[in-house]
């Protein structure tokens, strides 16, 4: 989870057009707010369709960004190294599941850090993902406190607090990847996000969020989807169809390179179609090509995608971001197709400098409102126990942490039972509900001190003499 003890937050955001970073500093009156003070760009090399295909093209991508950055900053080098980065995942996983712990026997209680760990733990336990999948973010998308819809659970009273968990899981190899990429490129990764969350988080406006909206985000490689329901993200989505396969098909009808291609794919909307004819440029058989792919992507991937959504569910309606978003009427065909209201994001949140004010720029902003928010919100934006760096290190030291896990859980699981058992309960026999929070939990076993044995031990038979 990223830190509160730095000035400067920086963003670094992958793309498969270009690589992104962004520095702002920290507003002390108004904690919610930041201030951009620069930003490096750099096309990106060794990224196709979102992917790093090429380790080395793609770090010296990472590297032009941040040169650029720390010559037009004249920051140093190190304040700049700690990053937060933005990257793409082509096969995301994204899964709701249940929990529900009990808080008191007959009496109510107060819902405490311990609790709500608990019924993150519970929901965890209902999730079954792919191997080899990474839990990139935990999000809790909905609680009920004895059967009641709430916001935030934290100190309130009831007798059982259930939660709905949405987590967002990617291929393992792919953050290794990322990983290995910035590391090796001479930074540190201060924490990770979903390009499509992020560019969500720099498009959409709270109240949007909190009446219902769908965040659409159509970038070089990849189409990032985000819906909202509460304030809260609760499903993501990423289509392997952005402007790059725009481009590739100008290029393929009409017999041109790719640089050429990608300058018309900008100036056909935008230019007198006869200045473009004059230049030899057969603007019909373009245009075809482009509506082709963009009926394509609209009419089959993002329909389907969208099929159980409904005007109804989303009031705030559709707010599409990213470089292919300036293409003009394109608002419009969307708006047309899906019968749902369709805002073009203009620029980000956050004022952008000159340059950065525009819908491509969405994402680098975006990184910036999640650091924001996490560290307001711990809850919000959960991370996996799989710690960065070194995760291609970690696997052994992973399993031993689920093992102890799964025993604390148990251990848990067998106090809920107990005191849910009103023939056993006895309110002056109850424990405290943290009563394992005092207690460390190691690693190893050998790293765990030998005085503290005899005290743990008894702790063990003081239970199980209650239990039974």
């Amino acid at each position: 989870m990223p830190g509160k003890s730095e000035s400067l937050l920086v963003g670094l955001s992958m793309g498969t057009t270009k690589t992104t970073m962004i520095v702002a500093e920290r507003n002390p009156r108004y904690p919610d707010s930041v201030h951009v003070i620069g930003f490096g760009n750099a096309p990106s090399r060794g990224i196709s369709k979102g992917i790093i295909v090429s380790l080395q093209d793609a770090r010296q991508s990472v590297m032009n960004a941040f040169q650029e950055t720390q010559s037009l900053t004249g920051i140093s080098p190190k304040r700049l190294s700690n990053v937060i980065v933005a990257f793409n995942a082509m096969d995301v996983q994204s899964e709701s599941t249940h929990g529900m712990v009990t808080l008191g026997g007959r009496a109510s209680k107060s819902v405490e850090t311990s609790d709500l760990n608990r019924v993150i733990d519970r929901a965890r336990d209902n999730l079954a993902l792919r191997s080899n999948m990474y839990s990139l973010h935990m999000i809790p998308t909905s609680y009920e406190l004895d059967g009641r819809p709430i916001d935030e659970p934290l100190n309130m009273n009831g007798n059982q607090l259930d939660m709905w968990l949405q987590t967002v899981a990617v291929p393992m190899t792919y953050v290794q990847n990322v990983v290995n990429c910035v590391q090796t490129a001479g930074l540190d990764v201060r924490g990770l996000v979903l390009k499509p969350l992020a560019s969500s988080l720099g498009a959409v406006y709270e109240e949007e969020m909190r009446a219902g909206c769908i965040s659409i985000c159509i970038g070089g490689g990849t189409t990032g989807i985000v819906l909202y329901r509460g304030g809260r993200a609760f499903r993501v989505m990423s289509i392997p169809i952005g402007g790059d396969h725009i481009k590739s098909d100008i290029a393929t009808v009409l017999h041109i390179p790719f640089a050429e291609a990608e300058h018309l794919k900008k100036r056909i909307f935008t230019t007198n179609p006869e200045d473009l004819r004059r230049e030899g440029v057969d603007v019909d058989l373009a245009t075809q090509a482009i509506l082709a792919r963009v009926e394509e992507l609209f009419g089959e991937y993002i329909r389907n995608a969208l099929a159980e959504c409904t005007p109804q569910h989303f009031p705030s309606g559709i707010i599409l971001s990213g470089g292919v978003a300036e293409t003009p009427g394109l608002d419009l065909m969307l708006e047309d197709m899906l019968q749902m209201p369709v805002r073009k994001a203009a620029e980000p949140v956050y004022k952008m400098p000159p340059g950065l004010d525009n819908a491509a720029y969405v994402s680098a902003a975006g990184i910036l409102r999640f650091h924001i928010m996490t560290e307001k919100d711990p809850y919000l934006f959960m991370e996996s126990d799989q710690l960065l760096p070194g995760l291609s290190e970690r696997s052994e030291k992973r399993e031993r942490q689920e093992q102890k896990r799964a025993e604390r859980k148990e251990r848990d699981r067998d106090r809920d039972n107990y005191y849910d058992d009103e023939d056993n309960y006895d309110e002056n026999d109850r424990e405290p509900d943290d009563e394992y929070e005092d207690e460390e939990y190691y690693e190893d076993e050998e790293e765990a001190p030998r005085e503290n044995i005899g005290e743990f031990i008894s702790k063990l038979k003081d239970r199980f003499k209650k239990l039974f």
